[in-house]
């Protein structure tokens, strides 16, 4: 047993290495290009304005912290082990994203949310112990995939001319990352790493469709304030 916890956690850690390099191997990742789409998609209000995607930086430095930290520290615990298996998954696919976001906006949307599903996974039984190393590393990832699965989603489908077209879409995709963001909350507890990330994306969506769609703005700005009380005020009263 204690061997297997060790090689998960070597893969744990050499996954986030890997992870955070990519974008050093493959290039950014600043949103699809307009001709990856059949209709291009040209400042699409889904997407979050492109400094939002500099949260990138602290989400590598954390999966990076908490696997080093986990191989030198954690090998063999076992509120540490539970998550690992999902997560080298998450980060294996994680560290192929860009190279394939750049050649398909499809498969990408599809891998985006294999990596979202396997995050919540590992962060639904993350560690307790040293919580800045452990949980919220996983927290800030899984928040932002949130986010970002909703708008490849959004992306995919304007840019195939399914349904109700780019704005469309956008209201979609805000509303139903709302809606997953509560219920996982709702079972993860007031967990601030997992809805700040989600809140950052909304916020950004706010600048990026502010003056031109005010109404789209101002939703995606409400919905970041609700969400952030619904974390920090309302579930803490709930009892779990």
């Amino acid at each position: 047993m204690s061997d297997t916890s060790r090689m998960k956690a070597v893969l744990v850690a050499v996954g986030a290495v890997a992870f955070a390099a990519s974008p050093f191997m493959s290039g950014a990742f600043g949103g699809f290009r307009p001709d990856q789409f059949p209709v291009p998609q040209i400042d699409p209000p889904v997407q979050p304005a492109g400094y939002a995607f500099s949260i990138w930086g602290l989400i590598y430095l954390g999966l990076v912290a908490h696997g080093v930290f986990g191989l030198v520290a954690r090998a063999d615990d076992a509120g540490w082990d539970r998550g690992r298996w999902p997560l080298v998954i998450s980060l294996a696919v994680g560290a192929a994203w860009i190279p394939v976001a750049q050649v398909s906006a499809v498969w990408a949307a599809v891998l985006i949310w294999v990596m979202l599903v396997t995050a919540l996974m590992a962060l639904a039984v993350a560690p307790r112990g040293a919580p800045w190393l452990g949980r919220v590393p996983l927290g800030l990832y899984a928040g932002w995939l949130t986010a970002a699965a909703w708008v490849s989603v959004a992306l995919v489908a304007a840019g195939y001319g399914i349904g109700p077209g780019a704005v469309g879409w956008a209201w979609i995709a805000l509303a139903a990352a709302l809606v997953m963001a509560a219920a996982v909350l709702r079972l993860l507890g007031p967990a601030l790493d997992y809805a700040a990330p989600i809140a950052w994306a909304l916020v950004a969506i706010t600048v990026q469709n502010w003056p031109e769609a005010p109404a789209l703005a101002t939703a995606a700005a409400s919905g970041a304030a609700v969400l952030l009380i619904y974390t920090m005020v309302i579930l803490p009263r709930v009892k779990h």
